[in-house]
């Protein structure tokens, strides 16, 4: 008997994982169609376009051979190598339909679902089974003539194999959730992505995608929940502060948290480092997009007291830096603009500064042009008498 591959060719996995007999039944009889054809596939490995060659010749000839799942998995391999991603995604999704797993196959999937950016039906399904299909390929097998020391260098190799492996599917989990764009079937996801990895190590990431999920759902009391769980796991991450800051303030549900949230990240956001490998302008942009958010949300709540301060100054002073900053985010920086706005006609009411505020929003194409533009008619109105 051959075996498809080595059981000992496991570095580089998170390159191009090959595919290793697990429940796929992969060993074949020397001299038949099956050698013949895994011959090929392990002759060339630099050449993926010929391995698929080989992999077709031998399909068309034995589509109804108990082989074919190894072929499937090879066919995910090699496209996977080519980028052709839909086809990897195809022939792989094959064997997950047929529960015909395999570690390294389910990795390679994993690997094309994440490039591609493509969610399918089996996407969590695959990564959901991960996890124990990992602890049945992370058990060696010891040989007879194996010395102690040496048995427990396996162990060890196949559990930080096993690590890394299961690092990846989490990984692969957070890239593509937010993908699915139908917030009860996010939720879903999220509810079975915790029962199969209930130790998971990423808290506050589940947390806030809980949080997102549940605000596209508009469930006010999930968000609140949901965001103040992701704040508790991850109290500097400026992202989730400014958005469950912005969720209070514009729900007008707790205009004191909102404050406070929007303040830590004046606070820590300036002397934020640059995470490696992101550019000084990407690093300038995004830091511009979080300071600019949370002088929205302080701007937008001193407009919601002034009633109660009876100071509008705060309000104006926010709004115009949230207005320079959020340049990049058009959208933010149009409700920005519409803020302003209004806080220029609160007594005495400066007319000119609202219109131009009022203008400024209204030139950017959104859902808030219309009123912006409403406002604007109004606001010229009173400057004519």
């Amino acid at each position: 008997m051959r075996k498809l591959f080595p059981a000992a060719v496991l570095a580089g996995w998170l390159l191009y994982a090959l595919p290793l007999a697990a429940q796929l039944q992969c060993s074949v009889v020397v001299n038949t169609p099956e050698d013949e054809v895994m011959l090929a596939v392990n002759g060339a490995t630099e050449n993926p376009q010929e391995q698929i060659t080989a992999l077709d010749k031998y399909a068309q000839a034995h589509a109804d051979s108990k082989f074919m799942p190894c072929v499937n998995s090879s066919y995910t391999m090699a496209y996977l190598k080519l980028n052709n991603f839909d086809k990897a995604i195809e022939y792989g999704e094959k064997n997950i339909a047929a529960n015909q797993l395999d570690v390294n196959q389910m990795l390679n999937l994993m690997k094309a679902y994440v490039a591609s950016g493509k969610v399918t039906d089996l996407t969590f399904d695959v990564i959901n089974k991960a996890p124990a299909q990992i602890a049945v390929e992370a058990n060696p097998t010891r040989s007879s003539n194996m010395s102690d020391a040496d048995f427990t260098k396996v162990k060890e190799d196949a559990a930080a194999t096993a690590k890394d492996q299961r690092a990846y599917a989490e990984y692969a989990f957070f890239q593509l959730i937010p993908r699915v764009t139908d917030p009860n079937k996010r939720v879903q996801a999220l509810d079975a992505f915790m029962q199969a990895y209930p130790d998971s190590p990423n808290a506050a990431q589940i947390n806030f995608q809980y949080f997102i999920a549940y605000k596209y759902a508009d469930n006010a009391a999930k968000i609140a929940e949901y965001g103040e769980k992701a704040i508790a796991s991850d109290p500097t991450n400026v992202a989730t502060l400014n958005l469950v800051a912005d969720d209070y303030a514009t729900r007008k549900t707790n205009l004191d948290k909102a404050n406070e949230y929007a303040k830590k990240v004046l606070d820590i956001e300036p002397t934020a480092k640059k995470p490696e490998g992101m550019t000084d302008q990407d690093f300038k942009t995004n830091q511009n997009g979080q300071l600019g958010l949370a002088h929205l949300t302080l701007g937008y709540i001193a407009l919601q007291k002034v009633n109660q301060t009876h100071k509008v100054a705060p309000a104006i002073q926010d709004l115009k830096t949230a207005a320079d900053l959020l340049e990049s985010n058009p959208q933010l920086q149009a409700r920005a603009f519409f803020y302003l706005g209004f806080a220029y006609e609160v007594t005495p009411a400066n007319h000119k500064a609202a219109a131009d505020a009022f203008g400024r929003a209204a030139a950017i194409s959104g859902p808030l042009q219309p009123q912006a533009q409403e406002y604007l008619t109004k606001v010229k109105g009173a400057l004519k008498h």
